[in-house]
């Protein structure tokens, strides 16, 4: 399945605890169809030193999401939106459905 979603995107989340929050795509994992989004679905993990003198302890950090449950920004209009592809000038490009500006 091809993702409309990819690193370095600004994303909006469409629903579960974090509904509404904005954040950019730091990883995919396009096999798994999920993505990484800064501040969003944090979870703790609890970290056990590995190395002498390296720290343990309980660490927040973001865990994957379904791509489905995110939408792109649109940089123009700042809404989130569905992504079209349109061919120029022999590429294909990824436009937004509402003003057609290029994502």
């Amino acid at each position: 399945m091809a993702m409309n979603v990819k690193k370095g995107d600004t994303v909006v989340v469409l629903s579960g605890k974090d509904k509404g929050k904005k954040g950019k795509v730091q990883s995919t994992i396009p096999s798994e169809s999920k993505v990484v989004v800064e501040g969003v679905n944090m979870v703790t993990c609890h970290t056990k030193p590995r190395r002498q003198g390296e720290e343990g302890g309980i660490v927040r950090r973001e865990a994957a999401l379904y791509a489905s449950k995110v939408q792109v920004v649109c940089p123009k209009c700042g809404k989130g939106t569905r992504v079209a592809h349109k061919i120029e000038n022999g590429k294909k490009i990824r436009v937004c459905k509402h003003c057609g500006a290029g994502l």
